[in-house]
């Protein structure tokens, strides 16, 4: 009789799981924004690289319409997603450099995640200027580019991703994930010092 229920209640079980299992997957495929983008799942490498010419691109922003190709001096791009504590972190290093360099250098950070600063929404303007309060951030930010254009150009697989672009319009740097504020204000005295 023991034997019996330990395999009754071993079946229910294994139903419910299979169940749960069921509704999991189909949930996930009627509802894509279940289908979260995070730190872990890093985005692809885009065409942008060190040495070469920046792709061209203009956003609404901010600060009003940024377009590169009307810039004269270094640009800083910063390619980041709401979600992401890397780049949650570094809006403090921003800050500080956009006070020092901003008459120096244009300054512009792209969103780059279909996913909210919840983690469980997609993303939207709303978010953008949610982000931007909680953080303080003081550079000028684009406002929400659902294609993500700018964003699949320049991605080096992880955010933030941050560009430096030369006056000239050629990539100087180019990296993702964390930099330190003396990091980037070398790169930035360099690229002002370039001819």
């Amino acid at each position: 009789m023991k034997e019996r229920s330990a395999v009754v209640v071993l079946a229910v079980v294994s139903v419910l799981i299979v169940a749960a299992v069921v509704v999991f997957a189909l949930v996930r495929a009627q509802h894509p924004s279940a289908q979260l983008q995070n730190a872990s799942i890093a985005p692809t490498v885009g065409t942008a690289q060190i040495g070469g010419t920046a792709p061209e691109f203009s956003s609404p922003g901010t600060d009003g319409t940024f377009d590169l190709d009307k810039q004269n001096r270094p640009v800083l791009l910063e390619v980041f997603a709401t979600w992401c504590p890397h780049c949650q972190r570094e809006t403090a290093v921003l800050n500080r450099l956009y006070a020092a360099f901003k008459t120096r250098v244009a300054f512009i950070a792209i969103p780059g995640s279909t996913t909210a600063m919840d983690g469980a929404s997609p993303e939207s303007e709303m978010d953008i200027f949610a982000f931007m309060q909680r953080f303080s951030v003081a550079y000028p930010v684009a406002i929400y580019d659902p294609r993500q254009t700018v964003a699949r150009e320049y991605i080096q697989g992880g955010y933030p991703t941050i560009a430096i672009i030369g006056k000239n319009k050629k990539i100087l740097e180019l990296s993702s994930g964390e930099a330190a504020y003396e990091t980037l204000a070398s790169e930035l005295q360099a690229a002002i010092a370039a001819r």
